[in-house]
């Protein structure tokens, strides 16, 4: 998936597909999907996987979706064929990056920008007032550092950011008022998103605020992080710190020998995609709000040659996304006069 979404075109699939590397030789080497002969093989198999699907929505505005890399596992963005199709195609593309700022954003800037070269006009930050109460523990008054935090993050990557306060019907205005006003204070605009209730006019004032935003500054100087050319426990330690705003990091020993055995490799100039729960800013899904003095765990790391770049573990991640317990399918069906239901 993140190899699909990162490719340029079909030679860069395939020397992406080339680069996967699969095993060790028995004495150390990496052994690589070119080695053994099953590129063709892939590339026949992704053939039409890495042609875009055009869809449109409600209101009939095109859209791409195409790929869906997790942003807590991969790097949590659609695929720049259909990013760099919808920037010769259209005025204005708006590009979802997965989860929170400190997860898709940051590998946005740090991943994709460098391997595609598109770069952001704007940062969209999409806030509730339910997830503040969540990331308050009930409190919403207390979950507003956490959007604080994201803001500050955002900042850092050097683009314009607007806050898109996306409204639910529980919401009192008052609500809504301090979530602007808290906006304001740090510098940020916002615009009501009500969207899903009104479709494109519950979205026109965001838009507008956008586009105002880019023409008053149509190319910020948007940078990563890193420098590719820092070791990897120095680009590890500069996320942790500078965008989860941890206190320090601690590697495992299993961390450190593989880091160091991608080193050896020469994948040491590799960015970082650093897997951690969605749920919190630090790497343990309990400890809400914007936790400050604690250690970011790194327990593994494996080797992404194709993406191209080395997934960091930190906590108890899992990689492979979880089920329910009961499939979402047992609730759908379709009635006597054959509408859908259930959805």
């Amino acid at each position: 998936m993140a190899i699909i979404a990162l490719a340029k075109d079909r030679q860069d699939l395939r020397r992406r597909l080339d680069s996967i590397v699969v095993g060790v030789t028995r004495d150390g080497k990496p052994v690589s999907t070119r080695d053994l002969g099953a590129t063709g093989g892939m590339m026949a198999l992704l053939a039409e996987a890495i042609l875009p699907n055009l869809v449109q929505t409600t209101d009939g505005t095109p859209a791409f979706v195409h790929a869906g890399p997790f942003g807590n596992i991969a790097h949590g963005t659609s695929s720049v064929i259909s990013q760099e199709m919808g920037l010769r195609l259209a005025d204005y593309v708006v590009n979802e990056c997965g989860f929170g700022s400190d997860l898709g954003a940051e590998k946005y800037f740090d991943i994709v920008m460098s391997q595609s070269g598109i770069t952001p006009a704007a940062a969209v930050l999409v806030t509730t007032v339910q997830s503040l109460r969540n990331q308050g523990e009930g409190d919403f008054e207390r979950g507003l550092p956490n959007l604080g935090k994201h803001v500050e993050i955002l900042q850092k990557f050097g683009v314009p950011t607007i806050a898109a306060i996306n409204r639910f019907p529980t919401d009192t205005d008052a609500e809504l008022k301090r979530l602007a006003a808290y906006c304001s204070e740090r510098g940020v605009a916002t615009a009501l998103s009500e969207g899903f209730a009104k479709g494109g006019p519950g979205a026109k004032e965001l838009a507008e605020k956008v586009v105002a935003a880019v023409a008053k500054n149509p190319a910020p100087a948007a940078h990563p992080l890193y420098s590719l050319e820092e070791p990897f426990t120095e680009k590890i330690q500069r996320v942790a710190q500078k965008i989860y705003g941890a206190s320090d990091v601690n590697f495992s020993e299993q961390a450190k020998a593989r880091l160091q055995q991608f080193t050896e490799w020469g994948y040491g100039k590799l960015p970082v995609c650093i897997a951690k729960t969605q749920y919190s800013l630090s790497d343990d899904p309990k400890r809400l709000g914007a936790p400050t003095g604690w250690t970011l765990n790194v327990t593994n790391a494996s080797l992404s040659a194709g993406a191209g770049f080395v997934v960091v573990i930190s906590g108890n991640m899992m990689l492979m996304p979880g089920l329910p317990r009961i499939s979402r399918a047992s609730s759908i069906d379709v009635d006597d006069s054959g509408a859908i239901i259930g959805v």
